[in-house]
């Protein structure tokens, strides 16, 4: 298909002035065959396989954004859940694996690195058990690690015993690192119904239905469909609006398609997904609550909030659907308060609310993301949050997940800031009457009626 002058011009327009960029490329690794009785042997193993794997990683992103002219803001590595890998370690602390992993991103280059991880949505493995206990000293003790712990999901249910302990161990992490803004906990996301392939941060690993290699793709570009939509009169219906962001989503996917058939070409690895995901920055204008705003709601979190992000979650998915064969990871629009300047200043004025953000989680990509709380939230308070969110996927199929900061020391109104594409955090109100009856009762909460499907 030819390309026009025209369509040369929008495309430099959407990375020039509307931050149009490819959020990710994310190698996905299988460390299976890392598996060792010592935890020091694995780590090394892990380290070994990483920085073999990965080394062409950076370069070869670094010379697509250069032929290309699209930014590529993060270069990250998933991997095998490490709780899986390390099923056969006799010590208790798998932190050093965690170390280990930090190393070798620091040796290729990239940014983040996933899959510090447990999925325990039916039940939690002596190996899960260490994981999820050591996920305080391992965040602690490395900059780029990411953790995540799956607790339920539709097919299932919800592991009630595990979202008790995740809360406990989010409030340590934050503990641990509360001279650094809490920022471990920004690390840190408790999912329901997590996917195999997601490319995005802090929840990304390698799933088991994987290859031993496989580029990951996540494009963003929120700047770009809220520019699209400034540009529509007010009184455009809301029929057109949908097709606006379809047609916008389309032209997003396609330039993030071409990268990824690029980069596992020139790396020799299995193309995997595409993420289409909105992805916001703390930038002015590159904000998903300000397309929101520009579909018509006054204030993001105000009344028709929740309806107009889920106009905008369904016509990315139809747009993007259209662009690429290989769909994939959490695609939709991401809520991540701190990373949004539209949601922050709408947390700031008392607009947008926990309540409100949970509401939003019902029809959005994922979950309570990046959300500050006070330093004093109690584990049965976040037990609460992490409850209710898991729920909400549970029942309605989806992924949804919770990356909550206790902020230490903090209190309603303070802020968390945490810099480049992590942004600030306003502290926000949480409900105080949780109560100390519901986290204590463990147990499993069954699968709802509509997991059976076969």
């Amino acid at each position: 298909m030819q390309i026009t002058p025209a369509e040369i011009a929008e495309t430099l327009a959407m990375v020039t002035k509307q931050h149009l960029d490819i959020r990710t490329i994310t190698l996905g690794l299988n460390l299976r065959g890392c598996v060792d009785t010592d935890v020091d042997r694995v780590a090394a193993k892990v380290y070994d396989r990483m920085a073999t794997a990965a080394q062409k990683l950076v370069p070869v992103a670094d010379q697509l954004e250069r032929e290309f002219g699209i930014p590529i803001v993060n270069k990250r590595i998933s991997v095998t859940p490490i709780a899986e890998v390390c099923a056969a370690v006799q010590q208790q602390d798998l932190s050093p694996v965690a170390v280990a992993m930090d190393r070798a991103a620091a040796q290729v280059g990239v940014d983040f690195v996933g899959g510090f991880t447990a999925l325990v949505q039916k039940g939690a493995s002596r190996g899960d058990v260490k994981l999820m206990d050591s996920i305080p000293d391992a965040l602690a003790s490395t900059s780029c690690v990411c953790a995540s712990v799956n607790v339920g999901s539709t097919r299932a249910g919800i592991n009630m015993d595990a979202i008790w302990r995740m809360a406990n161990i989010i409030i340590s992490v934050a503990e641990k690192t509360a001279q650094d803004s809490c920022i471990g906990a920004g690390k840190l996301v408790v999912f329901c119904n997590a996917v195999e392939d997601n490319p995005f941060m802090a929840g990304a690993f390698h799933g088991s239905g994987e290859a031993d290699e496989v580029i990951n793709v996540g494009v963003s570009g929120p700047g770009v469909v809220r520019a699209v939509l400034a540009d529509m009169p007010k009184g455009a219906d809301i029929t057109s609006v949908a097709e606006a962001i379809k047609a916008t989503a389309f032209k997003i996917t396609r330039a993030g398609e071409l990268m990824a058939r690029e980069a596992a070409a020139r790396l020799g690895y299995q193309k995997g997904i595409l993420d289409l995901s909105l992805a916001p920055t703390p930038a002015e204008h590159d904000s998903v609550a300000e397309i929101l705003e520009a579909i018509g709601v006054g204030v993001c979190g105000g009344s028709g909030t929740t309806a107009a992000l889920a106009l905008l979650n369904d016509a990315v998915k139809k747009g993007g659907a259209m662009a690429s064969s290989s769909v994939g990871g959490l695609s939709g629009a991401f809520i991540p308060v701190s990373e949004d300047a539209g949601m922050i200043r709408a947390a700031q004025m008392g607009a947008l609310t926990l309540p409100k953000l949970e509401a939003m989680t019902s029809v959005c990509s994922v979950g309570l993301d990046m959300i500050a709380v006070p330093g004093d939230t109690s584990p049965e308070a976040l037990f609460g949050i992490i409850a209710d969110e898991a729920a909400i996927g549970m029942i309605n199929s989806k992924t949804t997940a919770v990356r909550v900061i206790p902020a230490i020391g903090k209190k309603v109104g303070d802020m968390l800031d945490f810099g480049g594409l992590l942004g600030s955090a306003p502290v926000m109100e949480v409900s105080p009457y949780a109560g100390d009856v519901l986290a204590h009762r463990g147990g499993h909460m069954p699968a709802p009626l509509n997991s059976l499907k076969n």
